[in-house]
């Protein structure tokens, strides 16, 4: 890795950035600048983010030696049976000099679910009674009338069950609250990279479920860039709080892989003489 390699690196991550912002979402960049009742949604946070990214790669940029540094993988003896992957695939998931590929996707898709959060939390439909969850859940398991198939109960009748036993026991009553904290929770975790792999497994998780209740939205878009933060677990929260909280619970890594790059002769224990 090399200074310019690690500028057109950051250059690719601004550009996934916007583009992202641009495709996907409305308003990002010419919405209010500052909406203290929408404060996830507000223009300043775009150009923020963009900041951030540009600003993690000017940094790894400066830390680099003027020679870069190798990446060539290890070399380690074949294992019968095991499959490896191929190196760009292992540098991409699992090299934290490119981590910083991962700071658009991390910061799209975890302002989107604070933006979501933030929403509900404000709204008594959501957190006083659940009203709002009621009528989501009510309009899901509706079988419509006529010949026409129901979204649900044509395939999946077991999510309806599931759906209409909520219903029926007034679930939503805390069940509302709990969509709308862990909304706000799956995106403070993905902005500040706080256990990143366990935030966006929640957040599939949810897409999951609203895309089975019948709701497109964007839950597609976030399901799919979720799996892959999924994926990159070990290093899209390596500009944030994972580079601490993941070497403290025990990760992959080692204390030094994950500090300076290079990797670290493993230990091996002393050889006994045999009597």
């Amino acid at each position: 890795m090399t200074r310019n390699r690690t500028y057109a690196l950051t250059a690719v991550a601004a550009a996934l950035y916007l583009a992202l912002c641009a495709i996907f979402a409305d308003g990002l960049f010419g919405g209010t600048w500052w909406d203290a009742q929408a404060i996830a949604s507000s223009t300043v946070f775009t150009y923020l983010l963009l900041a951030l990214i540009v600003g993690a790669g000017l940094l790894q940029a400066r830390r680099l030696p003027a020679a870069g540094i190798p990446l060539g993988p290890a070399r380690e003896p074949a294992t019968p049976g095991q499959i490896d992957d191929p190196p760009a695939w292992k540098r991409l998931m699992g090299n934290t000099w490119f981590a910083i590929a991962w700071l658009p996707v991390r910061f799209f898709v975890g302002r989107a679910w604070l933006d979501a959060g933030e929403h509900k939390l404000r709204d008594d439909a959501w957190m006083q009674g659940g009203s709002a969850l009621k009528g989501f859940w009510t309009s899901a398991v509706a079988v419509p009338e006529g010949p026409a198939r129901p979204r649900i109960v044509a395939e999946y009748g077991w999510f309806r069950d599931t759906l209409q036993y909520m219903l029926d026991h007034e679930w939503y009553t805390w069940f509302a609250k709990a969509i709308a904290v862990g909304e706000v929770l799956i995106g403070i975790g993905l902005l500040v990279g706080a256990l990143v792999g366990i935030a966006a497994f929640f957040g599939t998780l949810m897409n999951f479920n609203f895309q089975l209740a019948g709701t497109a939205s964007t839950n597609p878009v976030l399901f799919g860039l979720g799996v892959f933060l999924v994926l990159a677990w070990k290093v899209a929260g390596w500009w944030g709080l994972d580079r601490w909280l993941l070497t403290r619970l025990g990760t992959p890594w080692a204390r030094g892989q994950a500090t300076t790059g290079h990797p670290v002769a493993p230990v091996r224990p002393p050889q006994v003489a045999a009597a």
